[in-house]
């Protein structure tokens, strides 16, 4: 064990290399979905900082490219590959791309997904095809192509949500699916562990992201900032810590999913949802 070095502001010592070491994701190569923005774009940029190799996809050609610029700031590189997670085909491209452009795939994490508010009455198929494909299907297909590629092992990351753990009003489509992600997410830990990947999922609480900033944003793309204080404010109320979630807070969730340091975690969800489900 080495020494710790002493901080320069006082007698405790800094973070040991021992501890660095268990976060760090140096020389491993992360895909990542839903990266045009929200919590995909964040956990490519937390991913980065953490020393990995990215491979980002979405269908949002603009915001891929805004979050390459963004990985490039943060002193990495993104490689860039358009993708439609609700096409099968597409998705074991991404994977093949990952391996060409890095040799390796040791990370994956499914964040692509949409939301439709309505009722279960006047939902129609077409409704429930098209969230059913992205947020199901497509973290299906995910888990499939990473647990094809990763031939040393890895670790899958799927994103689930507060709303597949209760119910409300509007959201049955999305939370039916996010319920169905968190028991694939079980189902698949328990396939794919014996090649040592480990699946796990993160079950996101109200996230200032594009997916809920819709809803105060207004045609010409001005914020409507009295809906705004609104909807933030009442579910910032619903958490004992009177607060909502940042992009940040769910990649640092997902980090730890990432990396070694969560060696022995398998067919969990993890909840960053300030305290609005307890389970």
């Amino acid at each position: 064990m080495s020494t710790a070095p002493k901080s320069s502001s006082d007698d405790r010592p800094a973070l040991s290399a021992e501890l660095i070491e268990q976060f760090s994701l140096h020389g491993r190569c992360a895909v990542i979905t839903g990266a045009a923005g929200g919590i995909g774009r964040q956990a490519a940029i937390t991913f980065t900082q953490a020393g990995a190799d990215v491979v980002i996809a979405d269908v949002g050609l603009d915001g891929l490219a805004e979050t390459a610029e963004m990985v490039a700031a943060a002193g990495g590189h993104a490689t860039v590959v358009p993708t439609d997670v609700s096409d099968r085909n597409q998705v074991n491209a991404l994977a093949d791309a990952a391996l060409a452009a890095h040799g390796r795939l040791d990370i994956w994490a499914n964040v692509a997904g949409v939301i439709r508010y309505m009722n279960i009455v006047d939902a129609t198929p077409e409704d429930v095809e098209f969230i059913t494909k992205i947020n199901l299907w497509g973290t299906y297909w995910g888990v499939a192509a990473a647990g094809r590629a990763m031939t040393n092992g890895g670790s899958i990351i799927n994103v689930s949500s507060a709303g597949g753990d209760m119910p409300a009003p509007t959201l049955s489509i999305y939370a039916m699916t996010k319920a169905a992600v968190s028991h694939l997410t079980r189902c698949a830990a328990v396939e794919l562990g014996g090649a040592n990947i480990r699946v796990n999922a993160i079950a996101p609480g109200f996230t200032d992201t594009p997916m809920v900033q819709g809803r105060w944003t207004n045609p010409d793309g001005t914020v409507n900032e009295a809906v705004r204080e609104e909807l933030t404010g009442a579910r910032a109320a619903q958490s004992p810590l009177q607060i909502i979630a940042t992009p940040e807070d769910q990649s640092w969730a997902m980090l730890y999913l990432a990396s070694d340091a969560s060696r022995f975690v398998t067919g969990q969800v993890i909840r960053p949802n300030g305290g609005v489900v307890m389970a």
